[in-house]
């Protein structure tokens, strides 16, 4: 299997919208014209419920963890890239999969659980250090979108500090960045007041 190829079946891996696909078999709506129009498992948890959220959680974690522990891991193996590299490819292209979803013309998820699926594959120990970050910003606040991006900046930092490859922290640096910038509305809603808390009602 070529790098180009485990890329392009990453992505489409990541293309995969679970909580468009569930939210239109069970409220037979489009979850992009719903609560904050964004096709992920918060979103997701406003509209069909806390239980099915979680299934969608789940899906779009798995989706980051098979692109690097499968996808990236088979493909290394017929390549001279080393396969750290190769699996960052993989984990960079899932989240841009699930974020420029070509299924639904661009229109995609923020890249939160796709990317914590990647650092679970790739880097367990800078998610550790990510997610109890993550915990602490919601309990704390309540915003999830807030501990969504504090998380993503600490976890570049933390893979530094834990001495992981270079290609892999560059990738991490790279899903930071998109995911900050996914966030851009949430942003502008929480230096506002007006962003939703965790499990708010539309």
């Amino acid at each position: 299997m070529s790098v180009l190829i485990a890329v392009a079946v990453s992505y489409l891996l990541g293309a995969i919208p679970a909580a468009y696909l569930l939210v239109k078999m069970i409220k037979g709506v489009d979850i992009r014209e719903c609560g904050s129009g964004n096709v992920g498992a918060t979103n997701a948890s406003r509209i069909i419920g806390k239980k099915l959220g979680a299934i969608v959680l789940i899906f779009d974690v798995v989706k980051g963890v098979l692109a690097v522990v499968v996808v990236g891991a088979y493909c290394a193996r017929f390549v001279s890239i080393s396969p750290v590299s190769v699996q960052s490819l993989c984990g960079l292209s899932v989240v841009a999969g699930h974020v420029f979803n070509v299924f639904l013309k661009g229109r995609g998820g923020k890249g939160v659980a796709t990317g914590a699926g990647v650092m679970l594959g790739i880097a367990p120990g800078a998610l550790s250090i990510g997610g109890g970050v993550f915990l602490l910003v919601v309990v704390a606040t309540k915003y999830v979108s807030l501990g969504s991006i504090i998380a993503s900046v600490v976890i570049p930092f933390a893979m530094i500090g834990l001495g992981y490859p270079s290609s892999a922290i560059i990738m991490s640096a790279a899903l930071c960045v998109l995911i900050v910038a996914k966030h851009n509305s949430n942003i502008k809603r929480l230096l506002a007041g007006q962003e939703r808390k965790v499990f708010a009602k539309q």
